[in-house]
């Protein structure tokens, strides 16, 4: 089982990143360096989360064997290891080796290649690739000049911060920095700006994450927010589609105006490609309209003004594209969500849906999840496992803020994470161990990356859902992770007393812990900022429990929903009403189809039978009846009925108005 685990977990969690990416991503539209890079920066973030309970239980049994070396017989207990125990070993536990065991050197070399490669991504490849994406330019080239641009200033302060350092250090006689304090100077930079970003973060997450378990449990809640998202959506839909309607009238413009022949000619073919199909085929190429542009002084739009142009194009379809999945997404929940408070009442147990999904599911899956399963689970069962879940959930959070309060103090021991784990520590007992390690980290990563999948910043940065996110957001998002990422790592492992740093004991460090570099170097970071900064998530957990965000954006015109507000009772009130009328619209079309089938079904049959029947008798009859009406027809005139003298000579009629109509009529050579 040596590296087993390791390599299990590596497989996993890919597949996990890709899963994820896939939900907010479109492989198909997107290009492939910018799905490459997201990937990438997602998959080693959620790595290093997976796989540091792993290093946690590795270093553990090599403290545990150091511990065994040094506890020798008396005459040779002057010899001291290279580390001390942390706490005696009697001599009647033995070190069992974990189930998850890494051998020696792989995992510096591991932490050292992910570190590394997040940090390269976050801070030099993934901002030259949003602004590659963004940009408007056609050529390659263009892009890549375009995002230099962009980032000069970007990349030019940090070499200005990191010159002005050097130069100070090199002007003090005092310090003298080897290459390997510079490393820890530079690592711990990047730290300490996401360590600020991160405590912001999880002082929402520890209150929001359980508050919305709680509110989900309440009846009606889910379904008023809804009603409320409804109205705001639909806001942005119509603006969305307003703003669209006004490029689509600027590419028309332009398209009219560069004809085949100009050489800006290719610029606005590739606008085009960008646009909806219906409005290709309303401003189709002109190619009958040649136009010689260099004998006439027209004013054509500049290649500046065309990418500028092809910008707005690639926004304006991708955010009308986005409101118009996110529409019909939040229809079917809001119609779910109704039927969910009407089959509360249900006497039969039944759960009865108003309109039927229009996407089949699977045979097992409707055997498994039939009518009365569905309605015990959404009437009974689910708000009482939302409400359990959300107990659960205020616990953790209330363990999370008393071990960020107290993790600093080692005499006696109050964060409840080094609690546990020292006491498992004790008994070797490392499935225990990974398990506490896993559960603990794996929460506070839930609360940090479920805010950076739940945060809008504008239409700026936004991940949605149904492969409806754009390039810029889900670059900004991997930046994110790499940023984030290890601070919370280093941030849990302090928590734990598995830093040395924190728990002030000369015991091996963790392999993550030896390739971040002592902090000692900067002793008003290592003693000041990471022990008490993340000390003010309690102000944020007070403040996210009070709602004090959500009212300040009221207060400056961001309306967010909050049950005692009049303007979120008129938006309820608004989306209830756009959801009646869309509802209504559906049972409209289904009542059609409907009509049109049982139309079908009940006269279709017979419709084709005697179409059949009539075609396969009507040319005898037809044949012998001519014969007749001819034959009666030349041997006397008089006393036949009008109907039979109109069909004996249907051209009678209209001799007057058809020239040689009974001549065609007459001689069927001419037909």
């Amino acid at each position: 089982m040596s590296g087993a685990a390791l390599g299990l977990e590596i497989v996993f969690v890919f597949f996990l990143a890709l899963f994820l990416l896939h939900r907010y991503g479109d492989f198909k539209k997107q290009h492939r360096l910018v799905i490459v890079g997201t990937l990438l920066a997602w998959y080693l973030c959620f790595l290093i989360v997976f796989i540091l309970p792993l290093d946690v239980s590795t270093t553990i049994y090599n403290r545990c064997k150091h511990a065994a070396a040094n506890s020798s017989p008396p005459e040779s207990s002057n010899v001291t290891g290279l580390y001390a125990a942390a706490t005696p070993v009697p001599s009647q536990r033995p070190c069992f080796k974990p189930w998850s065991y890494i051998p020696d050197g792989i995992m510096p070399i591991f932490w050292r290649v992910v570190y590394w490669t997040s940090q390269f991504l976050t801070w030099i490849l993934l901002p030259f690739m949003q602004s590659y994406a963004r940009s408007g330019g056609f050529s390659i080239t263009g892009k890549i000049k375009t995002a230099l641009i962009e980032n000069a200033i970007y990349y030019g302060t940090y070499l200005l911060i990191f010159g002005a350092f050097l130069i100070y250090v090199a002007v003090n006689p005092h310090l003298h920095l080897e290459w390997n304090q510079l490393q820890t100077i530079g690592i711990a930079a990047a730290n300490t700006w996401g360590l600020f970003l991160l405590v912001l973060l999880l002082g929402y997450g520890l209150v929001e994450i359980p508050r919305s378990y709680w509110n989900g449990a309440k009846r009606g809640y889910l379904l008023m927010k809804t009603y409320f998202k409804a109205a705001k959506l639909m806001t942005e839909k119509a603006d969305a589609e307003e703003t669209l309607e006004d490029v689509m009238e600027e590419v028309r413009k332009v398209n009219e105006s560069i004809k085949y022949n100009h050489p800006l000619r290719k610029c606005v073919d590739t606008i085009l490609k960008k646009c909806p199909v219906e409005y290709q085929e309303k401003m189709g190429r002109n190619m009958d309209d040649y136009e010689d542009f260099d004998e006439k002084r027209n004013t054509y739009p500049s290649e500046k003004s065309l990418v500028k142009l092809h910008k707005q194009v690639i926004y304006s379809v991708q955010r009308h594209r986005r409101t118009q999945v996110q529409w019909q997404i939040l229809l079917e929940q809001a119609f779910y969500l109704e039927d969910v408070a009407k089959n509360e009442t249900s006497a039969t147990c039944q759960f009865v849906h108003t309109f039927q999904s229009p996407e089949p599911e699977n045979r097992f899956i409707q055997y498994l999840y039939n009518p009365t399963v569905e309605w015990y689970w959404e009437c009974l069962l689910r708000p009482w496992f939302y409400r359990i879940l959300a107990v659960v959930l205020s616990i953790f959070s209330v363990i999370v803020v008393w071990s960020e309060c107290t993790f600093f103090s080692t005499t006696p021991v109050l964060s409840l994470f080094a609690v546990f784990i020292q006491l498992a520590e004790k008994t070797y007992n490392y499935i225990y161990i990974e398990i506490a390690c896993f559960l603990s980290i794996f929460f506070l990563s839930i609360c940090v990356y479920s805010t950076v999948f739940r945060i809008r910043v504008f239409n700026y940065y936004y991940l949605a859902s149904h492969h409806q996110t754009d390039a810029y957001s889900l670059l900004f998002s991997g930046m994110l992770f790499c940023r984030l990422t290890p601070p919370l790592c280093l941030n849990f492992l302090g928590l734990t007393h598995m830093d040395s740093s924190i728990s002030h004991k000369n015991t091996q460090p963790t392999a993550y812990t030896s390739i971040m570099g002592s902090m000692k170097v900067l002793s008003f970071i290592a003693d000041g900022f990471y022990i008490y900064y993340p000390m003010l998530v309690v102000i944020l957990c007070i403040a996210t429990y009070f709602s004090l965000g959500t009212r300040c954006l009221n207060l400056l015109g961001f309306q967010q929903f909050m049950g005692d507000n009049d303007m979120t009772s008129d938006l309820v009130d608004e989306g209830k009403e756009l959801i009646r009328r869309e509802k209504r619209k559906r049972q409209r079309q289904e009542e059609g189809e409907n009509r049109r089938r049982e139309w079908k079904e009940r006269y279709g049959h017979s419709r084709e039978d005697s179409t059949r029947n009539r075609n396969v008798h009507v040319d005898p009859k037809e044949s012998n009846f001519s014969d007749i009406s001819t034959n009666r027809y030349y041997k006397t005139f008089s006393g036949v009925p009008v109907a039979v003298q109109w069909l004996t000579n249907p051209t009678r009629n209209h001799e007057g108005l058809i020239p040689g109509l009974a001549q065609w009529v007459n001689d069927p050579a001419l037909l």
